[in-house]
């Protein structure tokens, strides 16, 4: 979508952190009110409140072209109150001749001088938002998150009502995720069992499955999806290998599986995410291993990133004792599983995905139901392949710009300003300039992922010569004691 540019008066819809896109417009800040560094950003009045935000360009679009479509969408009373403002302001405006008449700070009827109210400014972090809050919804327990008044925009793919609206994805934010629903579209007849769910936030809180869930394996993935399950209602018992870490889910209201076969059998799905394919098959078929629990109609889903041949040996050993098998690996990280801001992507059982339906509201934004066992597992190793590749390129710009004597920073700059500008080039830049290697992806992990992938091109006969070489200088940074640092620490590989 070409740039918008945005000037002083223009009206906007504009979306704050992870709540709804909300009416407003760009107006002057106060002298003593700062911008906000290193972002491009607009200060925005909200309709029908007296709020204001410093807003980033890529969560600003133009009013008018998008009015009808997010009327369709958004029907929450306060909601239709600001879309009302907005229609009086612009009435007002027409009788003026086009000219705005600002009243703050202007004398009354009586030549007095009315005193300005102070100005609401909101964060991206806000616990409390109120002008994105329907009064009339009923209040929901201290331990559940606040919901919004309006329908929130989820993943605007090709699945949504408004196709081509798209937002860019929020950065980091406090707040706990509004409730999803999972909608399902119809099969493509020219692909494979292609399907997607886009999961788009609505009034009030998941409904959470009255089925027993079980989880195995509390890392950088796990702990986020199993605080997030518990977050939603669901009943949860968890087993993890190193005990200590269950003990913060206890805490939470979680139960304790003293083995993998004892979570399987108290529990009517259960979910693991492990490290890589040993770990995985050693979970399935080891001592006390869940294929120990399985009994006809237990629901196993393996959401562990391994490779195609791994996940159908276990589809294949699960359902060989009647149980039922789904693998439904995540796209994300460390962060974006705390948030319930997963990619999921399942295949296998059909009914088991459906099973599974608010378990993947609760830990993510959207989910694929991608037909056949190991079709899941094939797209994630694509998924994570180009990913790293990225990585090890955006290092590679890094430090060739400091070898030839250009300002890293001013590199990073100008790459935020492109096409290539995200969110994730942006953490992970800042974080390499800031000596911050801290995992949100180990780095173990991808060049996991880049030999698996790099080996199942083999098997398709698939040249993949930048994913092995990308493999290559993972390896290089894995040498160098890198392996649990996060995967940006690649940039290492590049000044040792």
């Amino acid at each position: 979508m070409a740039t918008v540019h945005l000037r002083i008066g223009d009206l906007v819809w504009g979306k704050l952190g992870r709540y709804p896109p909300w009416p407003g417009k760009v107006v002057s800040p106060p002298k003593d009110l700062k911008k906000p560094r290193g972002k491009k950003c607009h200060f925005v009045k909200f309709f029908g409140t007296e709020d204001h935000a410093w807003i980033k360009v890529e969560q600003l679009k133009p009013y008018h072209p998008h009015k009808e479509e997010m009327i369709k969408i958004n029907k929450g009373k306060r909601f239709q109150q600001a879309v009302d403002a907005v229609e009086d302001f612009l009435k007002k405006k027409e009788k003026q001749g086009g000219k705005e008449q600002s009243s703050e700070g202007k004398g009354d009827s009586k030549g007095k001088k009315t005193p300005t109210k102070p100005l609401k400014i909101l964060e991206e972090d806000d616990e409390d938002l109120s002008a994105l809050k329907d009064p009339s919804e009923k209040d929901l327990t201290d331990s559940d998150p606040e919901p919004s008044s309006v329908e929130r925009l989820g993943a605007l793919g090709t699945t949504g009502p408004v196709s081509g609206f798209k937002w860019e994805s929020s950065p980091a934010s406090s707040m706990e995720p509004i409730s999803k629903r999972l909608k399902i579209v119809e099969e493509d007849t020219r692909s494979t069992s292609i399907q997607a769910a886009d999961s788009t936030a609505i009034n009030g809180s998941i409904t959470p499955t009255d089925k027993r869930i079980g989880f195995l394996g509390l890392g950088l993935m796990g702990s986020g999806i199993v605080s997030n399950l518990l977050k939603m209602g669901h009943v949860v018992t968890v087993w993890n290998r190193t005990v200590e870490k269950c003990d913060l889910f206890i805490q939470e209201g979680a139960r304790l599986g003293r083995t993998p076969a004892e979570v399987v059998s108290m529990c009517d799905i259960t979910f693991s995410c492990v490290s890589d394919p040993k770990a995985a098959r050693d979970l399935v078929l080891g001592p006390s291993g869940v294929l120990q629990g399985i009994r006809p109609g237990k629901c196993y889903v393996e959401m562990s990133t391994v490779d195609p041949g791994t996940i159908t040996e276990l589809s294949q050993v699960i359902s060989s004792r009647g149980g039922r098998f789904l693998e439904a690996p995540v796209a994300g990280s460390q962060q974006v599983s705390n948030e319930g801001m997963l990619v999921i992507l399942a295949a296998g059982d059909r009914t088991v995905y459906e099973d599974c339906s608010s378990c993947f509201q609760a830990m993510g934004k959207t989910s694929f139901f991608l037909g056949e066992v190991g079709n899941a597992a094939r797209m994630m190793l694509i998924l994570n392949m180009v990913q790293g590749s990225f990585m090890a390129t955006i290092a590679e710009g890094l430090t060739l710009a400091q070898a030839t004597g250009q300002s890293q920073h001013t590199f990073l700059d100008i790459l935020s300003q492109g096409q290539m500008a995200s969110t994730f080039v942006d953490q992970k830049c800042q974080n390499i300039l800031q000596g911050n290697f801290k995992p949100d992806y180990y780095l173990k992990h991808i060049q996991k992922d880049l030999r698996l992938a790099i080996s199942m091109g083999d098997t398709a006969n698939h040249p993949t010569p930048m994913a092995a070489a990308a493999n290559e200088v993972y390896k290089r940074a894995k040498a160098l004691d890198q392996s649990d640092n996060d995967m940006s620490a690649v940039y290492r590989a590049y000044i040792h």
